[in-house]
């Protein structure tokens, strides 16, 4: 799937640096944001593992990558540290996200229809390179990662 946004210097810097902490607590990291909001610049992380992530996995992240940012200072204006999980409906990005969700229902938007569809929802059944393979109430519908817009998890209650 298409990045959205080309990462910027800092942003790969920050990814080098957080990305070993995060994985040190047996998390991956998801997703880095750095951005300015309302309130200031943000910078957002977004963790998740195999067992889900609690608040006690987001504080203690916490805490960790903020001593590391203070340590090494490579953000020069002030901003707000955000640790989070990926959320029960979250977004989909690459390959190894559909993997990992295989078997589980999605929602995926697309940049030109497909079957005169601009969205499918279905149950995740494959996942290559290349594409994900939905099955729908239509169908098999094999979506490639190029054509694709957004894509997220449905739940369902």
């Amino acid at each position: 799937m298409e990045e959205e946004a080309i990462e910027s210097p800092l942003v790969r810097r920050l990814i080098q640096l957080v990305g070993p902490v995060v994985e040190g607590f047996g998390c991956e990291l998801v997703e880095l944001q750095f951005r300015r909001e309302a309130p200031g610049w943000v910078l957002r992380l977004v963790i998740d593992n195999a067992n889900g992530i609690g608040i006690d996995d987001c504080a203690r992240i916490s805490r960790e990558v903020a001593h590391l940012l203070e340590v090494e200072d490579p953000i020069e204006q002030s901003y707000s540290l955000e640790v989070s999980s990926p959320g029960l409906d979250r977004p989909l990005k690459s390959e190894r996200d559909f993997l990992r969700c295989k078997g589980k229902k999605a929602k995926v938007v697309v940049r030109e229809p497909i079957d005169g569809q601009n969205q499918c929802i279905g149950l995740i059944e494959d996942v290559t390179e290349e594409s994900v393979t939905l099955r729908t109430e239509h169908g098999i519908m094999d979506i490639p990662f190029t054509r694709m817009k957004k894509a997220r998890l449905v739940i369902e209650f």
